[in-house]
């Protein structure tokens, strides 16, 4: 009989412990990435992408999250002048990865050259490309800058 009532216990406990691990998403097996590009460096952009690809192998779909937020310079990933904006394009339609250009950017360029600079099919506009980061790093997320 103390058999019993100890193995009941056991079940007890680790069904309760199964529940608070599937109610923080931490444990849930989703790894949120945010990955920053402030440089107008075409390696250091295609690395960007790369480095968000080979997360997504290593993890698996669907088991990690990716937002690449471009500012300053490095909005120019994110247009569709750039080489790799087929590549961001192809990317975007993929729940796995977000990206997003900062608005205060946008807003310099146009002051600058008296138009918007023209953004890749799927890219996101945010206010701030650096705050955009902070709240994703508040959020869990971890920080990635190639």
């Amino acid at each position: 009989m103390k058999n019993l009532k100890f193995l009941f216990l056991l079940l007890i406990a680790a069904v309760m412990s199964g529940c608070a691990v599937t109610g923080d998403s931490k444990e849930d097996g989703i790894h949120k990435v945010v990955i920053q590009v402030s440089t107008n460096d075409a390696r250091t952009q295609k690395i960007a992408l790369n480095n968000a690809v080979n997360l997504q192998k290593a993890y698996g779909a669907g088991n990690v999250v990716v937002e690449i937020v471009a500012y300053g310079p490095g909005l120019s990933l994110l247009t569709v002048k750039n080489k790799q904006s087929r590549r961001v394009k192809s990317l975007a339609v993929d729940d796995d990865f977000t990206f997003s250009a900062c608005n205060n950017t946008m807003n310099k360029i146009k002051k600058k050259k008296g138009k918007y600079p023209k953004l890749t099919e799927g890219v996101q506009i945010v206010p701030s490309g650096v705050a955009r980061a902070v709240e994703l790093q508040e959020q869990g997320y971890a920080y990635i800058r190639p």
